[in-house]
């Protein structure tokens, strides 16, 4: 891969890392922020789910984070895109899409393939 789409990929990645962090600042300040009471029960259960539902998406990110952080570790060893599977290289266009992939999209496609014959 060229040097300067190297650092396209870094860039983008260390911009999303950084946005996933604000995002999860923001939700733990505004869910530790004042104490709202809520006088009707169906009030305050539907704040819990909100807070539950933006909970899960924190989760979520909070594993793209880690994904965010391998693949720039890959980008500084010299294995980012590259495909784990069968050592060819991942396409701009698929690393464009999910620039933390670690498989090409015929070794991706034959895994979900593989996971759904099995049920998995």
């Amino acid at each position: 891969m060229k040097k300067k789409d190297l650092e396209y990929f870094k860039k983008l990645l260390a911009e999303r890392f950084q946005n996933l962090l604000a995002e999860a600042s923001n939700t733990v300040s505004g869910m530790t922020g004042e104490k709202i009471s809520f006088p009707d029960p169906t009030d305050r259960a539907a704040l819990e789910a909100d807070r539950n539902f933006t909970l899960r998406i924190r989760d979520r990110e909070r594993k793209l984070i880690a994904k965010i952080r391998e693949a720039i570790e890959r980008i500084d060893n010299g294995t980012y895109g590259i495909c784990e599977s069968c050592g060819e290289e991942i396409s701009i266009k698929r690393l464009k899409a999910r620039p933390v992939t670690t498989q090409c999209i015929e070794c991706k496609t034959k895994e979900e393939a593989l996971e759904n014959a099995l049920g998995i």
